[in-house]
Formats: C-alpha cells, structure tokens, sequence
C-alpha cells in the first residue's frame, strides 16, 4: 500500500536539496547530551540483570547479600533511567524547538 499523492513533499522541496536529517541544523545527533544520554541508557543493563539476581537470591535464600543486590540494582536503575531521559530531552531540545516553530507533527 502506497502513500496518497497528497502525502509526497517530495514535490515541495526546492531544487537541489536533498533532505537529510544529520546535515540539518536541528539535528539531534550533533549533540554530545544526545549520546551520552543514550550511552547511558545501554548503561543500565548492568544495574537490571544485578536487580534481577539480587531478586532471584533474596527470594531463593542461596546467598546472604541478595537483599544488597537488589536495592543496589533498583536506585542504580533509577539513576541511570533519570540521567538518560534527562540527557536525552536536553539533546533534542533544539529539534523541538524547530518542530514548534515550523509546524511539523512528528
């Protein structure tokens, strides 16, 4: 299924341009916040799989630090989730701002 004539902006850009999101000055991906932020969102596999096993020792009892585990993995998860959104929001802020200025819904 095709999109409607109507749809293609193709035929609304002006002669010789060719879109292209990492070229553009709004672009996200020219940011270090941007990255960081989604370094850091890899970042918390570490801090699920160390609540994960300190949920299955705490509930199985075969080891004495169980409980230390899982509050060490759920406040590092909580860290590493807030830092991550918030480095995230701050890196596409100026995506936002042209998406304001210019209308665009998406």
């Amino acid at each position: 299924m095709s999109l409607s004539p109507e749809l293609h902006v193709e035929k609304n850009y002006k002669e010789g341009y060719v879109p292209s999101s990492l070229d553009s000055q709004h672009s996200s991906l020219h940011r270090t916040s941007t990255w960081v932020g989604m370094g850091l969102w890899l970042a918390l596999m570490p801090f699920l799989g160390m609540l994960v096993f300190g949920l299955a020792t705490h509930l199985s009892g075969v080891q004495e630090a169980g409980m230390s585990f899982l509050i060490g993995g759920i406040v590092g998860s909580i860290v590493v989730v807030g830092l991550a959104i918030g480095l995230i929001h701050a890196g596409r802020k100026n995506y936002r701002e042209y998406k304001a200025r210019s209308g665009r819904i998406m």
